[in-house]
């Protein structure tokens, strides 16, 4: 068996939300590199540019859509118009927010923009595209998750709730179009080094590294390029036999 008929993407279209950079663009570059045609989606026109323009770079084929996943139906509108360029085989769904608050100092709007966009748009994406997806009997969906969907910080007590709903759902839809080869799994990473983590390592770079030497076993953080291993594989004939599981790179828990 050649690994190309396996793990490769060619002929395949993927929606990745949240693929300005970081996690979400890393993700949407290897996806390019397996052979898919990858759709980006940014909040604000541009925003996914210079994706774009390094896969096109490595020979590969992007185009951009934009949109607010934080107002009401902005997911089903972002699916159907990428609908309009190819249908989707692969959804990943990426763009989240988060607010960090204990408990006690959550903020009701902050918990409702975290809702919305974590939970309300998953559902209006996986509402639109699923049936979609069974009609054509193949279909991938990788929501990206956190360790804090099973190990909360209460930091990110609102945030991690959100995490843990959205893997629920994702596996009560796993279970529902299981039979139509349509297959939704979570990739839950530990701490990564993006720009969502930017300020505390620069406001206070010793305390930073110190916090991360402690935080796993491997005592230091993720890089997102390491995040596109797995994604691949979720995204792939690789994992025909997978569906409603999470994949938890952590550099040990």
């Amino acid at each position: 068996m050649r690994l190309e008929s396996v793990f490769g993407l060619k002929g395949r279209t993927a929606l990745v939300t949240g693929s300005s950079r970081g996690i979400g663009a890393a993700i949407a570059e290897g996806l390019a590199g397996a052979g898919a045609h990858v759709i980006l989606h940014g909040v604000k026109p541009g925003a996914t540019t210079a994706v774009r323009q390094r896969i096109a770079d490595g020979g590969g084929l992007a185009q951009e859509l934009t949109g607010d996943l934080s107002e009401p139906g902005a997911g089903r509108d972002l699916v159907e118009r990428a609908e309009t360029v190819a249908p989707v085989d692969i959804l990943v769904i990426n763009a989240s927010a988060q607010i960090n608050a204990v408990l006690s100092e959550l903020k009701p709007d902050d918990l409702a923009f975290q809702l919305a966009v974590n939970l309300g748009s998953t559902v209006d994406m996986l509402q639109t595209i699923l049936p979609r997806m069974a009609s054509r009997k193949w279909g991938r969906v990788v929501s990206i998750g956190s360790v804090n969907q099973l190990r909360p910080k209460g930091i990110v007590t609102a945030y991690a709730a959100t995490k843990a709903a959205q893997h629920n759902l994702i596996q009560s839809q796993a279970r529902d179009y299981a039979k139509d080869n349509v297959l939704l799994n979570t990739l839950a990473p530990g701490l990564v080094d993006t720009d969502r983590n930017a300020h505390r390592r620069d406001e206070d770079p010793e305390g930073w590294a110190e916090y991360v030497r402690t935080l796993n076993w491997m005592g230091r953080a993720g890089q997102p390029e390491e995040m596109v291993g797995a994604a691949i594989f979720l995204s792939s004939q690789a994992c025909s036999f997978m569906t409603g599981e999470s994949i938890f790179l952590t550099g040990g828990y």
